[in-house]
């Protein structure tokens, strides 16, 4: 049986550069820079006291009672806004015009909200004056009283995809996958993969991610994977550059309306790109490292050209894992010439963690969004602060400014995660006849 068609239909965001699509890849071709100082919390003692933030989110332009939500943490606020600008950009947010039990979720999500202040809280009233820990029964009644119930649930990864089915009406099948950096990308392989085979119709897919928290940006500064660079902010991630120094944290949601070819064509929906590759592998190798000579890397690019029946050359554009780290770009670059060949030196490549930080969870499917209006539009996003080359590093990463590119039909995204997830997206222009067996 032949499987099914996915097509993209509808597309929603909440980024560091912008609240919608349009506003933030006008910021991307722009090269502009979504990173500043953390205001979240006090972070001018930590190593790291910058990351890339959503600023100005008012919830309330995307949900009806703003009453039910006022316990949800950053992750749900997201979401909930780029769901509704999705869903209302494939014509899907109140029509009832067909079977919404045939509407499904699947998200990348990461940490829940964490109620850090209670916690601290509870913590300093569970010591005695001589710096001793009281009885457990004490701690637990301080927990008791200063921790919000509410609160607590949205620590729970899957809360978020709860939300939205309730929101907008969705009853069809709904997951959460937390595989680290690459959870967005594989909610959109994995959600594809429901349609492909009949178990949705249409699936809302992407991810949701904030870890601009005391406990994110010590975790991350612990594994020496952030950047601690003393200069300007806005140039503290430098992708590929010889002198990149680690990455910088950024948040927010991206999603997308993936639908059965033939129920989008039968509702006169717009159709702005076709899914075509997914590829999905580990790296069996550490918890943090890239494997060092890219192993699972290579085989997810092959096996999403191979699942998009396309060949390395049919590639025109890529949009990188690219996180600034030294391991991650050099391995990345080696990947990519093993699985792409000589193919890949004439492969414009960029990454936009150059610019919105790294969104974690919600990293893969702001990419993939990316990568299809470059598709679309003709032009490519810079990767910005290369000043200097890494001879490791040898490919064209479109350096500091956009450059046109038109009649690209088909693009790869690459996200790679902690414990060696690695996911390949491939998405090309739609045309009728596309046969895929």
């Amino acid at each position: 049986m032949p499987r099914r068609r996915v097509v993209v239909t509808g597309m929603g965001v909440m980024t560091p550069l912008g609240h919608t699509v349009s506003a933030m890849f006008a910021n991307l071709l722009e090269g502009k820079s979504g990173v500043g100082p953390i205001t979240h919390f006090p972070a001018s003692q930590f190593p790291t006291s910058f990351a890339a933030e959503v600023k100005g989110l008012d919830i309330g332009n995307y949900v009806a009672d703003v009453g039910r939500y006022q316990a949800c943490g950053s992750n749900t606020r997201f979401a909930l806004a780029a769901a509704n600008q999705a869903l209302a950009d494939a014509g899907l947010l109140k029509t009832t015009n067909f079977d919404r039990s045939r509407i499904g979720i699947y998200l990348g999500v990461g940490e829940g909200a964490e109620d850090f202040d209670s916690v601290l809280a509870a913590c300093k009233l569970s010591v005695d004056a001589s710096g001793y820990k009281v009885n457990q029964g004490e701690v637990t009644g301080h927990l008791s009283r200063l921790l919000h119930g509410p609160r607590e649930a949205e620590g729970e990864m899957n809360t978020t995809s709860a939300h939205l089915a309730h929101e907008f009406d969705l009853g069809g099948p709904n997951s959460t996958t937390l595989t680290a950096c690459a959870a967005s990308a594989q909610a959109i392989g994995e959600a594809a993969e429901s349609i492909r085979y009949g178990d949705a119709e249409v699936m809302v897919a992407g991810g949701t991610h904030s870890m601009i928290s005391p406990f994110g940006v010590t975790g991350f500064n612990l594994l020496t994977a952030l950047s601690t660079s003393g200069a300007a902010p806005q140039k503290a991630s430098r992708p590929f550059d010889l002198n990149r120094d680690g990455f910088v944290l950024g948040e927010g949601s991206g999603m997308l309306i993936l639908e059965e070819l033939e129920h989008a064509k039968a509702r006169g929906a717009t159709i702005y790109a076709e899914f075509t590759g997914y590829g999905t592998t580990g790296d069996a190798h550490a918890m943090t490292d890239p494997h060092p000579e890219g192993r699972g890397a290579i085989r997810a690019m092959r096996d999403a050209l191979r699942n998009a029946g396309l060949q390395p050359a049919d590639i025109g554009y890529v949009n990188a894992h690219g996180t600034s780290t030294q391991a991650n770009d050099e391995i990345e670059t080696l990947a990519l010439k093993t699985a792409l060949g000589e193919a890949a030196y004439g492969i414009p490549i960029s990454s936009s963690k150059s610019m919105l930080g790294h969104l974690i969870a919600a990293g893969g499917a702001v990419e993939l969004i990316i990568s299809i209006l470059a598709m679309r539009q003709g032009v490519l996003p810079p990767t910005i602060n290369y000043e200097t080359p890494d001879p490791k590093c040898d490919l064209d990463y479109v350096p500091n400014t956009a450059r046109e590119k038109p009649g690209i039909r088909h693009v790869l995204s690459n996200s790679f995660g902690f414990g060696g997830q690695n996911i390949v997206l491939i998405a090309s222009q739609y045309y009728s006849q596309r046969s895929l067996g």
